[in-house]
């Protein structure tokens, strides 16, 4: 076996695309719902609903930049220790490649609202199908579900 594919089905012709790491939240209420969060007019994917979450600044870790986003985004406070990693996204859009860890929080300090006019959801795992959500957020909905 010389390690290269046979028939070439695993090999891509695409061009390197620019890769956009973000990372993502999925907060669990005691009821076990997960918010999620529509994208507000104007955003690329405007009408969308995801995870919670966003771009890494450089020299941040995945965590400390979940922390941050959740502060901005819904006012709410978040320590490292509270974040489990659960799986990742990754997923090609035409212009970039998005990498995306899932990470899962059950335990928060203040009271989540929306701070960037965003409609903000608590919804069963079993119904966040319910939902369109962006290509990259879609295909983690089963560890969530799978997860209660």
């Amino acid at each position: 076996m010389t390690g290269k594919p046979a028939t070439g089905e695993c090999m891509s012709a695409d061009a390197p695309k620019k890769l956009l790491f973000v990372v993502a939240c999925a907060l669990i209420d005691s009821d076990g719902r997960v918010l999620i969060a529509q994208r507000p007019e104007g955003k690329a994917l405007a009408g969308l609903w995801e995870f919670p979450g966003g771009k890494l600044e450089p020299g941040e870790s995945p965590e400390v930049s979940l922390i941050r986003e959740l502060s901005e985004e819904l006012g709410i406070t978040v320590k490292e220790a509270c974040l489990a990693p659960l799986t990742f996204a990754s997923h090609a859009y035409e212009s970039f490649h998005l990498l995306m860890p899932l990470y899962v929080c059950r335990r928060w300090e203040g009271t989540v609202s929306a701070r960037e006019g965003q409609q903000l959801k608590w919804v069963a795992p079993r119904n966040l199908r319910d939902y369109p959500m962006p290509p990259a957020d879609a295909p983690l909905i089963p560890f969530l579900i799978d997860l209660q």
